[in-house]
């Protein structure tokens, strides 16, 4: 009788500082159609059936089994099937990291054609438990996300990298900068929403963190400062300034630009003149 006992190391463990977000299996068939959008996080495409293309950054690139397609935080992607081959796959919403290669591209695939079985079993294993949702599930997922992730990297030979909180997203200079083209136009937090395909709440998070205050308030100063520059250089009425500015109607405009200066339109107009 034979006894091998393999003894580890006490020392401090490195740990993955990241949330799963959500895992899905899907189907690109011919009856569903997916847009370019972007995250705020980091989705992991493995293709389990099928092929199809993928598109990030405006270039496409074909996929098939096996094909694990990682994207980075805030890089524009979208996915489609080809005719009579629907494209299968699951994919995983990832926050707090992104993966890095010697490339530094924001976005990697890999084939696992030799190595499917082990990353097949942790997917399967991550939608069991949040299809099951038993006892402490949560801490299950986590678990078998970092085993996963600890996978991914010896596989593919990426370094991971934690994307920081405060990072400027594409997003954000996409809202800055259609603010300061459209602010004349009717803009709700909705249109923003829409535009970036971000949910509301994490939309005005992440344009605080980047301006220091909320894509509406932005938007306000924005259009106060362009009224200031129409009263000084122009003999527009104040309707029509408040018009010129995006405001609904001259009476809201008065009450916005009072309390954002303390004077009224024309005291502001007066004050300039004298």
């Amino acid at each position: 009788m034979s006894n091998q006992n393999y003894r580890l190391e006490e020392k401090a463990l490195e740990k993955i500082d990241a949330r799963l977000l959500y895992i899905t299996e899907a189907r690109y068939g011919s009856d569903w159609h997916s847009i370019v959008h972007t995250h705020h996080f980091t989705e992991l495409f493995f293709v389990t059936h099928g092929s199809g293309n993928f598109i990030v950054e405006n270039q496409s690139f074909p996929v098939k089994e096996n094909d694990l397609v990682i994207v980075n935080p805030n890089v524009s992607h979208t996915e489609s099937g080809k005719n009579g081959t629907p494209l299968e796959y699951i994919v995983l919403g990832i926050n707090g990291l992104q993966f890095k290669t010697e490339d530094k591209f924001d976005y990697s695939i890999h084939n696992f054609l030799h190595n499917r079985e082990e990353v097949y079993f942790y997917l399967k294993a991550l939608l069991h438990e949040v299809q099951r949702k038993e006892e402490n599930f949560e801490s299950v997922c986590q678990n078998l996300l970092e085993i996963l992730i600890w996978t991914i990297m010896r596989k593919t030979q990426t370094t991971l990298s934690v994307s920081p909180t405060k990072k400027i997203t594409k997003e954000c200079r996409f809202i800055e900068q259609y603010l300061d083209e459209h602010f004349m136009d009717d803009i709700t937090l909705q249109t923003l929403s829409d535009l970036t395909y971000l949910n509301k709440y994490y939309l005005v998070h992440a344009f605080k963190h980047y301006k220091g205050i909320s894509p509406i308030n932005y938007l306000i100063e924005k259009r106060i400062s362009e009224a200031k520059h129409l009263l000084d250089t122009t003999n527009y009425p104040i309707a029509k300034v408040a018009s010129v500015v995006g405001f609904s109607s001259q009476s809201y405009f008065s009450q916005v630009f009072r309390k954002e200066t303390g004077l009224s339109p024309n005291e502001y107009r007066k004050s300039m003149n004298t």
